[in-house]
């Protein structure tokens, strides 16, 4: 939690753009049209978290949604000129490199920690509490 604590004050990150954010913008850039769930899996986060996230690019003109023309349900992200700005050069995310060390961790001890994690919000009477991508504010 130190570690996203300080990601989020690191003087790489843009003004008014969130660490989980920029997370979110690099994994747009490193595959281009990618849906939200795509970018859910990628970022292991909740469907609904991510589009709350976009949401909150496209309005702040990072990103782009654009209809799928075969299906216009299915929609694809796209960083604007903005977007793409704003990842030039930025560093890996504290959000890339938890889930680099997680996936190195074996299954058996991933889910473990897991539990752990799950008992100990339980513990804290927080099981009310939604959850949101990297600790993404909801009100950013």
């Amino acid at each position: 939690m130190r570690a996203i604590g300080a990601s989020t004050r690191s003087a790489a990150i843009p003004e008014g753009v969130s660490g989980a954010q920029v997370f979110a913008l690099r994994q747009i850039a490193s595959s281009p049209g990618m849906s939200i769930g795509e970018l859910a899996n990628r970022t292991m986060a909740r469907q609904s978290s991510v589009s709350e996230l976009v949401a909150r690019l496209v309005a702040n003109g990072l990103v782009l949604r654009r209809s799928d023309s075969d299906d216009a349900r299915q929609v694809h992200l796209h960083l604007t000129a903005k977007g793409k700005k704003t990842v030039t050069g930025s560093d890996s995310t504290i959000q890339e490199r938890l889930i680099a060390g997680l996936k190195k961790m074996p299954q058996k001890k991933r889910e473990a920690l897991a539990d752990a994690l799950e008992e100990w919000r339980t513990a804290s009477g927080l099981t009310d509490v939604p959850p949101t991508m990297f600790f993404e504010r909801q009100d950013d």
